[in-house]
């Protein structure tokens, strides 16, 4: 049995078709892209490959607006907000985490997202008591993106001290830490859940970063996960920098492409404060740069050098992170708005072969995004899973003759949703605009964030 999707245009890797037809299977893997099978009856407006959301930590979107209040004394930064997060997460069970990442999950694909990738350090009970069954709360991502059909790449983190000089984990950080032998037996228990997850489910490996994780645990992370995505924190914020170079004698980013095999399969989430030899490195070694650009905004963190690093061939993905926002369009204006702020120019992500500022984008967000979370995604072609979204076909905004026309508007100009429907591997769980299980999913997440409401 086959599905088929018909288009008036379609983006491929070939650019722009027209008045086409994208068929797959029950593998959820695209079977035919071409003029054969279009319907105009029935064809949305504007075909595009999907984007994973390659960082996301989705229970800090519970706390959205909880750490907008200024401290006493006026310095807000990274640090303290990540002070609120860790009171914060101490409210939450297992059941609370599960509906949460259902309604994140939901909110993403009503994005135009198709893939989440979870960067999943939230592994105990408060106090730091492990759950009788130690991935419990993985399960519980793993249940919600069931519930969802979004798709999955789920990235357990190691997590073992509080700082490079190796000391416990502070107040808050209790619920993540592992040393090695521990995330040994958690990730085994992980992979036994997986079992169960969609054939297009992918596990990969998160060393939380370099201030938590020391040369044994990243070893521990590559020998664990051999060949699927690793991630890592690296160089978000100036003070980590610093730290890092005075305990190991090199930036975050040269220790890690100096130390570690950083190739295809590495993502290194932020890598906001680079040198220019960093940019040219971390370009030639093939690894996604995963850029949050909202939160990054939000916490202060500084602006990435996109223009450089993709001048020399550099990979970039995009995630939502904190969540306070969940909007692709939004994430890929303030990555190039950022960055006209910076040098004072305009259009600044796009090239002579790609003029269009929201397409060049676009494309390089959605192959990136595929590569950094193991997913053979990311393009519409032949043999790639079935991750699609169509864009509004009765928005008068969106309705311009050249194509790249209407992705520019999407991303620098529509104000109201426009993703009509969206498909996860051939799952159709995004239809005239709203997520097939969007009612119970917020039914459950409304509970879920009044009692957490009485709780704080």
């Amino acid at each position: 049995m086959s599905d088929r999707i018909s288009a008036r245009r379609v983006l491929t890797p070939k650019g722009w078709l027209s008045d086409c037809a994208v068929s797959f299977g029950d593998d959820g893997r695209i079977s035919a892209v071409g003029a054969e099978g279009f319907d105009p009856a029935s064809a949305v407006g504007t075909l595009l490959p999907g984007i994973a959301n390659l960082h996301t930590h989705s229970f800090q979107r519970a706390m959205a607006g909880l750490a907008e209040t200024r401290a006493p004394g006026g310095k807000d930064d990274f640090w303290s907000w990540r002070k609120v997060m860790y009171r914060f997460l101490d409210a939450l069970t297992p059941e609370d985490i599960e509906a949460i990442a259902a309604q994140v999950q939901v909110d993403m694909a009503e994005a135009g997202y198709t893939t989440s990738a979870e960067f999943h350090y939230l592994h105990h009970q408060p106090g730091g008591a492990h759950y009788s069954d130690m991935a419990e709360t993985s399960a519980r991502i793993m249940a919600a993106s069931h519930d969802s059909g979004i798709g999955l790449t789920h990235l357990p983190v190691l997590y073992t001290y509080g700082g490079l000089d190796g000391r416990a984990l502070g107040t808050g950080q209790d619920r993540f830490g592992c040393d090695v032998s521990a995330f040994e037996k958690l990730y085994a228990a992980i992979c036994g859940h997986s079992g169960n997850m969609p054939v297009d489910f992918r596990l990969g490996v998160a060393p939380h970063s370099l201030r938590a994780v020391d040369r044994a645990g990243l070893d521990a992370c590559l020998a664990l996960c051999p060949d699927g995505p690793i991630h890592i924190h690296a160089a978000e914020q100036v003070k980590e920098v610093e730290e890092v170079f005075a305990h190991l004698g090199a930036r975050p980013v040269e220790y890690l492409l100096g130390e570690m095999p950083v190739d295809q399969r590495w993502c290194l989430i932020h890598a906001t404060h680079l040198t220019d030899g960093e940019v040219s490195s971390l370009a030639f070694s093939g690894a996604v740069a995963g850029l949050c650009p909202t939160t990054e905004a939000n916490l202060g963190d500084g602006i990435f050098p996109a223009q450089p690093y993709l001048n020399a061939g550099g990979c970039i993905g995009i995630g939502s992170d904190s969540n306070i926002r969940i909007s692709l369009a939004e994430e890929l204006r303030m990555l190039e708005v950022s960055q006209r702020l910076a040098v004072r120019q305009r259009t600044i992500l796009a090239s002579d072969e790609t003029p269009s500022n929201g397409r060049y984008l676009y494309e390089h967000a959605a192959s990136g995004g595929a590569q950094a979370v193991g997913r053979d995604a990311g393009t519409i072609e032949v043999g790639k899973l079935a991750d699609l979204v169509a864009l509004r076909d009765d928005m008068p905004f969106l309705d311009w003759p050249e194509p790249d026309q209407c992705l520019d508007a999407w991303i620098f100009g529509a104000e109201e949703p426009a993703v009509s429907d969206v498909w996860a591997a051939g799952r159709h769980i995004v239809r005239s605009g709203l997520h097939v299980r969007r009612e119970p999913i917020r039914a459950r997440f409304a509970a879920t964030m009044r009692k957490l409401r009485d709780a704080l």
